[in-house]
């Protein structure tokens, strides 16, 4: 994951869970999780990343778990930000804050399910904002999203983050494709 992102994102540590490939296990559980209403298995989830994480070795102290935004019209719609389900998870094992409201999706973008690479980048240039930077200053902030396909969503949160906050960023995905 970390090689995905090189060069496109200043970031300290990436990790990813579970990898997946179309048709696979993986994806359904992803599936339950975003579009099933299963958000106990999203914070069961979070607790095995968030293991995962700190049996690792590698990974310095993380001040923040901040979960990718959803628009607060999606969010509404689906009743859950599956990321912050996860943070949530996370945040039973690592001795971190989670802050859900300060990076928030300004803008209401297109699902990314179809799009290419540089269609997905398009889609969320810009689209992030930091409301409270002061909050972040000189912290360590793990940005946490269920999936990174293109790595377009996370990288504009990390310029959104780095450009309005003196903060290091690493980034913890549930799954990643093949």
């Amino acid at each position: 994951m970390e090689k995905s992102l090189f060069g496109r994102a200043p970031i300290v540590y990436g990790s990813a869970l579970l990898q997946f490939s179309k048709g696979e296990s993986t994806q359904q559980l992803l599936h339950n999780i975003k579009y099933n209403g299963q958000r106990e298995l999203a914070v069961f989830m979070g607790r095995m990343m968030g293991t995962r994480l700190q049996e690792s070795g590698r990974l310095s102290a993380v001040d923040v778990l901040m979960p990718v935004p959803l628009h607060p019209q999606k969010e509404q719609v689906r009743g859950y930000n599956q990321s912050a389900l996860l943070a949530e998870g996370m945040a039973a094992i690592l001795p971190a804050e989670v802050q859900k409201n300060n990076l928030v999706r300004k803008v209401a973008t297109a699902t990314q399910t179809r799009k290419s690479r540089l269609e997905r980048w398009e889609n969320v240039e810009a689209v992030f904002d930091v409301r409270h930077p002061e909050r972040l200053r000189g912290k360590h902030i793990m940005l946490v999203d269920d999936v990174l396909t293109t790595g377009a969503t996370i990288e504009a949160c990390v310029q959104a983050l780095t450009e309005k906050a003196d903060c290091s960023v690493s980034v913890a995905v549930l799954a990643t494709p093949m």
